[in-house]
């Protein structure tokens, strides 16, 4: 009866993980789940594995199976192997698997109202700064394997809105009261250029409203627009996502590389905007150390801190409905070759950790610890002393601070 149970269960795994295992790979688990009378809550912990092993292109699962004596203990013996290279940092020095040319997407012309609202990622367990979110464009042309917008929006889909530039001039704020909103929460603020006249209208819109704080965040060269236009509204903050070479090579795809994001920075700096630079998500890999210090000095050698209003710091963090997309996907990555420790209801790196990745980068921009706005995105409460020497001690405190800052440097104060 077991047996017939366990083959319906693989009968019926259409449009789920075993799908994108390899014929051999899926042969032989039916045939140790058959043999082993592995229950459905194993069989899918191994489905799990054979995926994790088969995304991180190290040997298959049928290469790594020990015998033991009954399930439970052939099943902890894959757990061990998987938790060794969990622990183990990413190796990137082999060549990136090669991509297909960036796909098209479908770009839809529809959306029923302007989303403003709150930062969809806050969490009373971590200090946030209460970013308002501005969804100007839904969806992404980027492949970055951890990404989380494809989750929450139709694969390969890109939604822009026609009347996006009349609604957000229609959108009533109080101009007295200072505002800090976000435009890379949805897509990616930069890469689209002006389609749909959407920079025209994020300009205007910075305009009208100086003592709104709008920051377009992007990991992409697409500025040729921005420069072309007279002048740039102070109050209009452009920052990148950064992160080494291979890291982008392997995990980034699609993207401007880190020169060209540079590259990119460095000439709105020039044109008179203020830039910032989002360290997130940092990653562990060989050479981690070397190439984030490397990066930090990069920074310090071509901007002034003038010039820079913000560095954030953050690393990979997986709620589960992203960790089941990635594994349904199976795209050759190692990004989930990672500890995935839970806490809050999410998977990301060990606390010690955290603390060496973030502080290793802080220090190692010292010149502009009292002229840069510092802060961590999404990280425990409690890492801000160990890595900065100081903490918030409320969200509030800290969007006030984050504001003040950033106020000071869109009016010339520092």
């Amino acid at each position: 009866m077991q047996n017939t149970k366990t083959t319906r269960f693989f009968d019926a795994t259409a449009n789920t993980p075993f799908e994108k295992l390899t014929p051999k790979t899926q042969l032989f688990l039916r045939e140790k789940a058959l043999f082993y009378g592995f229950s459905f809550s194993q069989i899918q912990q191994l489905i799990t594995l054979a995926i994790d092993f088969q995304m991180w292109q190290i040997a298959p699962l049928e290469a790594q199976w020990e015998e033991r004596a009954n399930a439970k203990a052939a099943l902890e013996a894959l757990h061990v192997k998987a938790q060794h290279y969990r622990q183990t940092p990413r190796d990137y020095t082999q060549a990136p698997f090669v991509l297909p040319k960036m796909p098209l997407r479908k770009v839809l012309h529809h959306k029923e109202k302007l989303s403003l609202g709150s930062c969809p990622v806050a969490s009373p367990n971590t200090r946030c700064c209460n970013l308002l979110t501005l969804d100007a464009v839904e969806g992404c042309g980027f492949a970055c394997t951890y990404c989380s917008i494809r989750t929450f929006y139709g694969a390969g889909e890109v939604r822009f809105d026609k009347a996006f530039g009349e609604k957000l001039a229609a959108l009533e704020l109080d101009k007295n009261k200072v505002y800090h909103i976000g435009t890379g929460q949805s897509s990616d603020s930069l890469m689209w250029g002006n389609r749909e006249g959407v920079l025209d209208a994020l300009i205007a819109f910075a305009q009208k409203y100086p003592k709104v704080i709008l920051e377009l965040k992007t990991k992409s060269q697409a500025i040729d627009y921005l420069l072309s236009v007279p002048s740039l509204p102070r109050n209009m903050l452009f920052t990148w996502s950064l992160n080494p070479q291979p890291v982008i090579d392997h995990e980034e795809r699609y993207c401007a590389s880190l020169e060209q994001r540079l590259q990119a920075a460095r000439a709105l700096a020039d044109k008179g905007a203020l830039v910032g630079f989002h360290l997130h998500p940092m990653m562990l890999y060989r050479g981690w150390e070397e190439g984030y210090t490397a990066l930090a000095k990069r920074l310090l050698t071509r901007f002034s801190p003038q010039e820079v209003a913000m560095v954030s710091l953050g690393t990979l963090t997986f709620i589960k409905p992203v960790l089941k997309s990635l594994r349904r996907e199976a795209r050759p990555t190692k990004i989930l070759q990672m500890p995935l420790v839970q806490t809050y209801g999410k998977f990301s790196y060990p606390l010690k950790t955290k603390k060496e990745m973030f502080s290793l980068f802080y220090n190692a921009l010292s010149p502009w610890h009292e002229k840069v706005f510092f802060y961590l995105c999404m990280e425990d409460k409690g890492l801000w002393n160990e890595v900065f020497g100081f903490e918030y001690v409320s969200n509030e405190a800290l969007e006030r601070a984050m504001k003040k800052a950033y106020r000071e440097k869109i009016q010339g104060v520092l």
